[in-house]
């Protein structure tokens, strides 16, 4: 099941071209993994706090290893991929585990517990995304590569919002059982899996990617130019400004949101980040990618002020509102950039050395954010991440993107 397409074919199609089969089949399968995912994910920081009594602090920690975790994984798993020649077996072994790992979430009698089943759930998110981000460029034109991820983002974000509104509605069938509801988040992660089985097509590599890299040594990161590197330093700065959307829900609680409404903070966040993703990979087939991503910065800045110094429910959905735009405008355009930056043949190794960085700020940043929330109060958390913004907007003039026209 590969995408067969000559490769001069590949580099010259223009920007009609269609997106190709199996990035559809990876947005699908991110959906129904993120479904899963979403409704263990929009409950998980309540269920450690009043269910478990765990602290503001510990739910940072295991939202900051987690994450962390899944990044720094995605380094080993796009260099493997690489040197397999092949991305399909890393991404099924890694939803696979994603789908394994929820009846932990389930059974967790403590934070611990949770801690471990947060863990092996983003390692397989870790063996899955820079292999799958690989393949989405492998099997896309340079012309229409900002459309691919955007639409891949964009079906992925469609479960992110629809995790959060069957959580809801579960909370309300089923009396607030969280433990149950956890049990059925189980059944999109089957589908998931499934899907990739059946759905998902290795590409057909190009004449100049049929021999395997060899073993990535120090000596080879000299494969990878400045704007690469700017490209992850970008990546960095910008991780330190969003820290995990856990304390989104717990600033949404705070200002009076009931329990069993808390999933609709990711709800409104994800369906404004769905509908802004595929429109914002479309304008950086056309324009300067920066434009958008700068439009993005300037989105969470606002978002960050207005649940520091904003009142009430409506104050703190406009920032959760903010907060979704701002990830549409970021989140596929910094995939792009990174598939534009690296070589083609350590592609996979290129987006594995991208999330090994942004995973440690992503640890540091949700550590920071928790440490902040529990001695100084959300204000300095949210007003911390405002200023990482600030300097990552400073930084996107030293990013030069490639062009991505018809001709490129």
């Amino acid at each position: 099941m590969s995408e067969a397409r000559p490769d001069a074919a590949f580099v010259q199609a223009g920007p009609g071209a269609k997106v190709p089969r199996t990035v559809w089949a990876l947005g699908f399968v991110s959906l129904f993994m993120d479904l899963s995912s979403e409704i263990i994910h929009a409950l998980l920081p309540v269920f450690l706090t009043a269910t478990l009594g765990a602290s503001v602090a510990m739910v940072g920690l295991i939202d900051g290893i987690g994450e962390s975790t899944a990044s720094i994984t995605k380094m080993f798993s796009g260099y493997i991929s690489d040197r397999l020649g092949r991305r399909k077996p890393l991404i099924l072994l890694g939803y696979g585990l994603g789908a394994l790992s929820k009846p932990f979430f389930a059974i967790a009698a403590g934070p611990i517990p949770v801690l471990g089943a947060r863990f092996a759930d983003r390692i397989g998110k870790g063996l899955r995304g820079a292999p799958r981000d690989a393949l989405v460029a492998d099997v896309t034109p340079l012309a229409i590569r900002g459309r691919a991820y955007g639409l891949r983002q964009a079906l992925d974000t469609i479960g992110a919002f629809l995790g959060p509104l069957a959580a809801i509605a579960l909370m309300f069938a089923l009396a607030d059982n969280m433990r149950t509801i956890f049990w059925i988040a189980l059944i999109p992660a089957v589908l998931s899996v499934l899907l990739v089985i059946f759905g998902v097509g290795e590409a057909e590599r190009r004449a100049d990617a049929t021999v395997k890299s060899p073993p990535l040594k120090l000596a080879e990161l000299r494969s990878f130019d400045r704007e690469f590197w700017m490209v992850a330093v970008l990546g960095v700065v910008f991780t330190l400004a969003r820290f995990s959307e856990s304390f989104l829900v717990l600033k949404a609680n705070s200002e009076g949101l009931p329990l069993a409404w808390t999933p609709l903070v990711l709800v409104v966040m994800n369906l404004v980040y769905s509908l802004g993703a595929y429109p914002a990979g479309a304008i950086s087939d056309r324009a300067d990618p920066r434009w958008p991503m700068a439009g993005g910065l300037v989105c969470l800045v606002i978002a960050d002020l207005l649940l520091a110094f904003g009142s009430g429910l409506i104050a703190a959905f406009a920032g959760i509102a903010m907060w979704g735009l701002h990830m549409a405008l970021t989140q596929g355009i910094l995939a792009r950039l990174v598939a534009d930056a690296a070589p083609a043949q350590l592609r996979g190794s290129g987006f594995g050395l991208f999330n090994l960085a942004t995973g440690i700020a992503m640890l540091l940043a949700s550590v920071l954010a928790g440490m902040l929330w529990s001695s100084l109060g959300p204000d300095t958390t949210f007003l911390a991440g405002a200023l990482f913004a600030l300097i990552a907007g400073g930084m996107l003039r030293f990013v030069r993107p490639k062009d991505s026209g018809a001709n490129a």
